[in-house]
């Protein structure tokens, strides 16, 4: 959802087409840096009235930030926007902030790993108080970027010095476009299973719940509404009917207009998938 006008609206726009989970981003999504929030602000968004309407809301950091970036500036600025950005996300109260691991740039998936373990924890090391999670998010894998594979996020949360900060964030059409098989409800219920041996499904925070303009396997990210891309109903009838992941907020991040009607339908989508028997 849209902060344009304040945070605050954010909650009105989720709550007037009848969200019960919402995604917003803390400042600009593509800016390093903004100004501190002012006490009014932080004020008008926890005491909304329609906030505990809301049964989840959470935040997605911005697009600039390479936590395995090479260049000293870039990784610089890279680690005070992530550190700004928790602590705005913590000021709102919110329990966790998607980001996207990183891209290595050419140096390797061993360095890029090694690099955004050494980036959290230094980020982790300067604000001892911040109780907002960092939430790592399965990637396409465009280019060097890391996280297509679910051993990259094992990987990270293993190493890292407080692995109990960090939690994961699936997006079904990364997932399908880095290649694991999405085609039916069975190889849906696989790919879980391997996520849950590899990461651990208690570790699973949220869902982007996109479908995909492109094939599996295809390694570039570009999302289409529900049912009218390359991965189908299927899979999203699976995690709808799931009763593991009843709790777990689903967000949507399909293209859509001002007045919201695209994620309305979406919605009506999912939630009519949810009410369906298993195939």
């Amino acid at each position: 959802m849209s902060i344009g006008g304040g945070a605050h609206l954010a909650i009105e726009r989720a709550r007037s087409i009848d969200c019960s989970a919402m995604q917003i981003f803390v400042k600009n999504n593509m800016q390093w840096f903004a100004r501190p929030l002012r006490r009014e602000e932080i004020a008008a968004f926890l005491e909304h009235a329609q906030r505990r309407e809301l049964q989840s809301a959470f935040a997605h950091a911005n697009y600039l930030i390479n936590l395995a970036a090479t260049n000293p500036q870039f990784r610089s600025n890279s680690l005070r926007s992530l550190s700004e950005e928790l602590v705005r996300a913590d000021q709102f109260e919110l329990p966790f902030l998607v980001l996207h691991p990183g891209a290595h740039l050419g140096a390797g998936e061993d360095a890029g790993l090694a690099r955004i373990i050494s980036s959290i924890d230094r980020v982790f090391a300067g604000l001892p108080k911040v109780k907002t999670r960092l939430a790592l998010e399965t990637t396409a894998g465009q280019g060097s970027c890391l996280g297509e594979r679910f051993e990259h996020l094992a990987a990270i949360i293993a190493n890292v010095r407080e692995p109990e900060r960090l939690c994961v964030c699936l997006d079904t059409a990364h997932v399908f476009a880095a290649g694991y098989d999405l085609a039916t409800e069975k190889s849906t219920r696989n790919m879980f299973v391997e996520f849950d041996r590899v990461i651990g499904l208690d570790r699973l925070a949220a869902l982007h719940l996109n479908d995909s303009k492109t094939a599996r396997g295809s390694r570039v990210d570009r999302h289409e509404h529900i049912g009218k891309g390359k991965i189908g109903l299927d899979a999203f009838r699976f995690i709808m009917r799931d009763r593991r992941f009843r709790k777990i907020p689903k967000v949507l991040e399909t293209p859509k207009g001002k007045d919201l009607a695209e994620d309305v339908v979406n919605m009506k989508t999912l939630r009519k998938l949810a009410e369906q028997k298993p195939r």
